[in-house]
């Protein structure tokens, strides 16, 4: 028996069929729009062609729906129980990388495992979010606030950012470090250490640029405020994407008929710039669209965080929502020359596995917050008892 609107009683929850039909099936169909727009792109941009990106793309997203599926039936106390596991697991790797991790384009990102090559610090945006919200949910509110307690999640979000810094891949650690913060602040930090740490963030900013950062990543952020400056070179993408995003108009040309991506003026056209490929070939009206899809997916997912009973429910889903509305943000501002180029893809839209399977694991979390909305979380150590 179930309550009025599709709500199961609490004493009923554990039974593997109410589980299911729990799940926020309206979420699943946004995430699907989404992806199947991106599917669209790359067939686009393929001149007409499922290969070599739009068919490892549905397929993909297939397998990941599926463990999406499956990790939302996974009991929340489940989830609080790995959170430090999974957090140490991963800053483990980020230490493997750093001492023996694959390089490529004067990056060391990746780590190797037989024929297995992949990023550790994707993880690191899941169990970063995971460790911080297990941590504050045994926390007092004053705690959380304002005391020498705030050292440790600061530590959890650091050690990360720095790692991943250091590779170099200044996106990620942002993807890393700004959930993170948002975290700390839905936990309840201090406003004035908020209003503190902005300003520190801001007077910190130049010598940064100028004294920390590479060169290329320098020259990136010098190269968004004048672009015009080096059009053939570090300029070159934000000056094409510009114009993919300009000639499209309202309706755009025409599915299919992107000049800037079909003639391969547009770099990265099927991860970083496909955005700009969507506003070419349909304008501002398929922009729009997209973004609505989005805004639907990132509303939903902060509405399941608002109906946890448990704190640690309510943190690990607003952080991991916190992450996809980041990628997108980035991505956004970043096409249309309001912010560097970072490398940040726009979620289920560009190609590629990592970020599509970093994605779909949070929302599987996401899920399994809706799905044990009335499970109670002990502190301690996180038994299923």
């Amino acid at each position: 028996m179930t309550l009025s609107g599709g709500l199961s009683r609490p004493g009923e929850r554990d039974r593997p069929i109410i589980k299911f039909t729990e799940i926020d099936w309206t979420l699943c169909l946004v995430l699907a729009l989404i992806a199947g727009a991106g599917a669209l792109m790359l067939f686009s941009i393929a001149g007409g062609s499922w290969e070599p990106w739009a068919d490892k793309h549905l397929l993909r997203f297939g397998i990941y729906f599926i463990l999406m599926i499956a990790l939302a039936l996974v009991d929340l106390r489940v989830w609080f129980s790995l959170a430090y596991p999974i957090y140490g697991v991963g800053l483990l790797l980020l230490v493997a990388v750093a001492l023996v991790g694959d390089s490529s384009l004067g990056a060391q990102r990746w780590l190797a495992v037989g024929p297995v090559r992949f990023q550790p610090s994707e993880i690191m945006k899941i169990g970063v979010v995971l460790a911080l919200a297990r941590y504050y949910h045994g926390l007092s509110a004053d705690s959380a606030r304002l005391s020498w307690k705030l050292l440790i999640p600061a530590a959890l979000i650091g050690a990360p950012v720095l790692l991943v810094a250091h590779q170099p891949d200044l996106g990620t650690a942002m993807l890393i470090a700004l959930p993170g913060l948002a975290v700390m602040v839905l936990a309840g930090l201090s406003l004035r250490l908020i209003v503190v740490g902005a300003v520190g963030v801001l007077a910190a900013l130049p010598p940064f640029i100028f004294f920390v950062l590479h060169d290329y990543q320098r020259n990136r952020i010098l190269t968004f405020m004048d672009p015009e400056k080096d059009p053939s070179g570090n300029g070159y993408h934000i000056m094409q994407s510009k114009i993919a995003l300009g000639s499209g108009g309202l309706l755009g040309k025409g599915w299919g008929l992107g000049s800037q991506s079909q003639l391969n003026f547009l770099p990265e056209k099927q991860t970083d710039f496909i955005f700009a490929t969507l506003a070419e070939e349909f304008g501002f009206v398929g922009c729009v669209s997209v973004l609505f899809l989005y805004g639907v997916a990132i509303f939903m997912a902060l509405r399941i965080a608002s109906i946890s009973h448990s704190h640690f429910g309510r943190l690990s889903a607003a952080g991991v929502t916190a992450t996809f509305a980041l990628y997108v943000l980035i991505n956004g501002a970043m096409v249309m020359g309001m912010a560097p180029v970072v490398g940040v893809p726009m979620p289920m839209l560009s190609y590629g596995g990592t970020v599509m399977l970093t994605v779909m694991i949070g929302f599987g979390l996401v899920q399994a917050v809706r799905v044990h909305r009335y499970t109670e979380v002990t502190s301690g150590k996180g038994s299923l008892m």
